[in-house]
């Protein structure tokens, strides 16, 4: 299995703490996913070995320490935030026909679609087994977050009523599938840690502001990092139809400029050429260009520093220290990353 990288927090006895226990929460993630039937066991650790992040059991192990620290309920906890994490992945990946996931072969790719999407359903059951020992407001917390995931991916997958305002609805969207469940991760491990109600609400608000920042993020990505570095090529989302910021913004001047009784503009060159057919690699690499080029990519920039400053600004009733300095400097880490 691949094992994620020293965690560095600014402070060296936090970073301890998190990292022993993020070793913990490999070696339970392994053991869940382990089965007698190797199909099942081989199709379960499919993306557990490809590596992944961590981000969320990391949110849980930080949180837990703004109470009386990590404890065996933080360590379950933190289990099923990226079990339930990995399931979505398995899910959206079928849905996307991505072929790839983290570098290597999407799962349905190996195992096929059925087996796919039966695997993401396996790891959400393993996950509500381990959440129901957690007691039942942490089965109801788990519920309403998978609840939100769903309705997230829907409302990306359906897009925007004629009405709606594309942008405000793609944040909505990545409020809901991302934003969600790095929000109960917070929870998860303030509340188990025993910190202080207000302490908890703080960093449920910096987990749903920071969620936001982190996708925005990856709209960027997609379009600016090289594929030796993220696994795919550059404007794969693009190609497979899924709104991203920078587009969402250069549509939005196209239609600015059609409203001003302009026929021809870039804005509305750029517009009509993504929506093109791009299953040419070099149109897509046209396009791509063309994007980092627009002034929209430097817009989802800022747009994606505002919401790490709002994520920052929810830190506010936290104790001095370096727990909240760590919260801070993740968001900060959250939209400087390549991939």
């Amino acid at each position: 299995m691949t094992t994620q990288s020293p965690i560095a927090l600014g402070d060296r006895a936090l970073e301890a703490t998190v990292n022993a226990s993020m070793s913990a929460v490999e070696e339970a993630l392994a053991a869940v996913v382990d089965s007698p039937d190797r199909l099942v066991a081989d199709a379960s650790a499919h993306l557990l070995r490809s590596g992944g992040k961590r981000l969320r059991p990391l949110l849980v192990l930080i949180a837990s320490e703004l109470g009386g620290g990590i404890n065996g309920e933080v360590i379950d906890a933190a289990v099923v935030v990226e079990l339930t994490h990995l399931a979505s992945l398995y899910h959206d990946d079928v849905m996307d026909d991505a072929p790839l996931r983290r570098g290597s072969p999407a799962a349905h790719t190996v195992f096929g679609p059925s087996v796919a999407i039966l695997t993401g359903d396996l790891l959400f059951a393993k996950a509500s087994q381990i959440v129901a020992g957690l007691g039942p407001e942490m089965v109801r917390l788990q519920a309403e977050t998978y609840e939100r995931l769903c309705l997230g991916q829907i409302h990306e997958t359906v897009g925007p009523k004629a009405d709606d305002d594309p942008v405000a609805f793609h944040i909505q969207v990545l409020a809901d599938k991302t934003g969600a469940l790095i929000a109960t991760s917070a929870r998860f491990g303030a509340h188990l840690g025993g910190a202080e109600p207000a302490v908890v609400e703080a960093v449920v608000n910096y987990g749903e502001a920071v969620g936001v920042a982190f996708q925005l993020a990856d709209d960027i990505i997609d379009l600016t990092s090289p594929g030796e570095v993220t696994g795919k090529m550059p404007g794969t989302d693009l190609r497979e139809g899924v709104p991203t910021m920078p587009q969402l913004l250069v549509q939005a001047a196209a239609a600015r400029d059609r409203a001003h009784g302009l026929s021809d503009s870039p804005d509305i060159r750029l517009a009509g050429a993504m929506a093109g057919d791009l299953a040419s690699d070099a149109d897509l690499a046209q396009v791509v260009a063309a994007l980092r080029a627009n002034p929209a990519l430097d817009q989802a920039r800022e747009l994606a520093r505002d919401w790490a400053l709002r994520a920052v600004r929810q830190l506010e009733p936290l104790p001095p220290g370096p727990v909240k300095d760590a919260f801070a400097e993740l968001a900060d880490l959250f939209v400087r990353r390549l991939a």
